[in-house]
């Protein structure tokens, strides 16, 4: 008796399994399946969140994304409407802790933070005050593409289709002073081929010790020698 019923389960399970309403459902419950598998490939999938850089936009401080690289290997140029100046961008961007006006930044880095003449990324490019800009101007250093040429992150800079207060990301700038020792550039007019004028510079602002020495572009260090506001001699340029 045993045996019979046995036997009669197994034939009562083979024949739901073989049923159409089973099959039906099993279908149903795999192709239910696929799209949640495809989903989680499809998040895992998904690209890293790209990295940010500090901006401020109505005196708070805000993320956003850092300029991606174009095809050529150079960040890409890109401008923000921040209502920033160029002072509390370069110090939040470059994490340095200076005070003043831009103009006053390299005295002030003086026994703080390392200067020299040579470009490096996270450094600050610090330009001397003219007669069209007052205040001078700070920019940090993104990339270095060659001797002459760098690619900065700044703000509040005039060109054509800026306006006050915007961040400009990507922006190439050479150098064109005759000895290489970038004390005069010339930075890009909205990020193309053309460059605007020629603006004297006091050199870069790195983010590590003063220690007495002044670096120069060929990576050598010299003794700093007592330094006197404004009174560099003039320097030819290349134009």
């Amino acid at each position: 008796m045993g045996r019979h019923v046995l036997f009669l389960a197994s034939l009562l399970a083979a024949t739901i399994a073989f049923s159409p309403a089973f099959a039906a459902k099993q279908s149903s419950d795999k192709d239910q399946a696929v799209p949640a598998k495809s989903a989680q490939k499809h998040r895992m999938a998904q690209p890293e969140a790209p990295k940010h850089s500090l901006l401020m936009t109505s005196g708070t401080y805000q993320t956003a994304a850092a300029g991606k690289l174009a095809k050529s290997g150079k960040a890409r140029y890109t401008t923000i409407a921040a209502g920033i100046s160029c002072v509390p961008y370069a110090r939040a961007a470059s994490g340095m802790n200076l005070k003043g006006n831009a103009t006053n930044w390299w005295a002030n880095a003086a026994g703080i933070y390392e200067r020299g003449f040579r470009p490096e990324p996270g450094s600050i490019l610090n330009l001397r005050s003219t007669g069209r800009m007052r205040l001078g101007h700070v920019a940090v250093v993104q990339q270095v593409i060659n001797a002459r040429e760098v690619i900065i992150d700044h703000a509040n800079w005039g060109g054509p289709g800026l306006h006050k207060g915007m961040v400009s990301k990507g922006v190439p700038v050479i150098d064109v002073s005759e000895n290489n020792d970038w004390s005069a550039v010339r930075v890009s007019l909205g990020g193309g081929e053309a460059f605007g004028s020629v603006y004297p510079t006091y050199g870069f602002i790195y983010d590590r010790p003063d220690n007495g020495t002044m670096l120069a572009n060929n990576g050598t260090r010299t003794t700093r020698f007592e330094e006197v506001a404004e009174a560099a001699p003039a320097r030819k340029i290349r134009r």
